[in-house]
């Protein structure tokens, strides 16, 4: 339809129908930067043969106490029997995504976490990308985030968001778009559209809170869209699906110029503009483009985010101060890695930019349009998981349900 405003572009909501809310931990000492502490954490609390100081590590909920029965988690091997009499080795952490950039590790102990939304753990695996819409809220940008793990579904702000995985079954089946979606935009456009093509589409046009996502018509602004947001995809993902890892280009990419030290951890993170160096303590990284350190989502500076996590201590006593007591080498990694994604994008905003000026200009296929070729409004089944029937689960206490 030429000439649509983006006013009536249709919601991220209704061309990915199916959502699921933020994980709910109910206590923090759960997650954490790193897989050691969480296993210290875990040993110290089976350690605690007295009930009630068991209890108050532990720290219960209205969800969750050590007399909880619940089902395990879709895909983890971990205990059903109540924690009151949980002993042995800690659950294996795994990695998930903790608001738009960062990445933390999670016992996956459903006896643990107060809403862990199991339906998102039946379809995590490989093939699985998730997206994560932003409340609305003072400063929501970026309106949505991508990620290869499973994500908390948090802002950076720590305000609540929803999670919309790209497929609704395992091994990338069942796309979770809106039924007559991609039959129609690849009429449209001459061309066959994907869910990959329509999520890549997402990642370089959504804007806006509620997220909508106007649709081009133009085939020429189509590709040159998604070729956009697949990069954005790739860097967001860090490059899970291409085996790829984000790299800067040669004599751009940071390295440790001042190596943290050995004991203890820094104690401030600031940024030498004159340099292009970030100063960890006595810590220094450099090239460091000043588009990395500017980067802010939600309101919150990126870069201070992820070391703020890194160096909080907790409530002396709790499970919370179980904390490494020096910089592991890992997260000097994870830190260039994290630079280096944040550079990219900010390098990608020009042409993203440039991207939506073109779409607001040119012609759109409309939400109206897709209602009246039926694909608006979706159907109800399109908003519930799909069924998983093919495995076994344990439920309480060792018995098991066929989901």
């Amino acid at each position: 339809m030429p000439g649509v405003g983006e006013r009536d572009a249709p919601l991220l909501g209704d061309l990915m129908p199916w959502s699921v809310g933020p994980l709910r931990l109910g206590r923090a000492w759960v997650m954490a930067p790193d897989a050691a502490s969480l296993t210290a954490r875990w040993e110290r609390l089976v350690a605690t043969e007295d009930e009630a100081e068991r209890g108050a590590l532990f720290r219960p909920s209205r969800a969750r106490t050590l007399h909880t029965s619940v089902a395990q988690l879709p895909g983890q091997r971990t205990s059903t029997a109540r924690l009151v009499r949980a002993d042995g080795p800690c659950p294996e952490p795994v990695r998930v995504a903790y608001g738009p950039f960062d990445q933390q590790w999670l016992i996956p102990d459903h006896r643990l976490i107060d809403a862990a939304r199991p339906e998102l753990w039946r379809v995590a695996d490989d093939r699985q990308i998730h997206v994560v819409e932003a409340a609305a809220g003072p400063d929501p940008d970026p309106v949505v985030t991508f990620s290869a793990p499973l994500p908390d579904g948090c802002s950076a702000a720590g305000r609540p968001g929803r999670i919309r995985p790209l497929y609704r079954r395992p091994g990338g089946r069942e796309p979770n778009v809106a039924p007559g979606l991609l039959a129609h935009l690849g009429a449209r456009l001459g061309r066959p559209v994907s869910a990959e093509d329509l999520l890549a589409w997402t990642a370089a046009a959504a804007h806006s809170t509620p997220c909508a996502v106007p649709l081009t018509a133009d085939p020429e602004v189509w590709a040159q869209g998604v070729e956009l947001g697949r990069r954005a995809l790739w860097l967001h993902t860090r490059g899970a699906r291409s085996g790829e890892r984000p790299r800067m280009p040669g004599g751009q990419r940071p390295y440790v110029r001042t190596a943290l030290p050995a004991r203890g951890l820094p104690h401030s993170l600031d940024y030498d503009p004159e340099a292009g160096a970030l100063l960890l303590g006595e810590g220094r990284i450099s090239p460091v483009p000043r588009g990395a350190w500017e980067f802010h989502a939600h309101g919150v500076r990126v870069l201070e985010s992820w070391f703020e996590r890194r160096t909080a201590r907790g409530e002396p006593g709790t499970l919370e101060a179980v904390v490494p007591g020096a910089w592991p080498s890992a997260w000097t990694s994870e830190l260039l890695e994290l630079i280096t994604v944040l550079a990219l994008l900010a390098e990608l905003r020009p042409q993203l930019r440039a991207l939506a000026t073109r779409l607001m200009n040119g012609p759109l296929i409309a939400a109206a349009e897709l209602r009246e070729a039926g694909v608006l409004p979706v159907p109800a089944a399109a908003r519930r998981p799909a069924s998983v029937l093919d495995h076994h689960e344990e439920g309480p206490e060792g018995q098991f349900a066929l989901l």
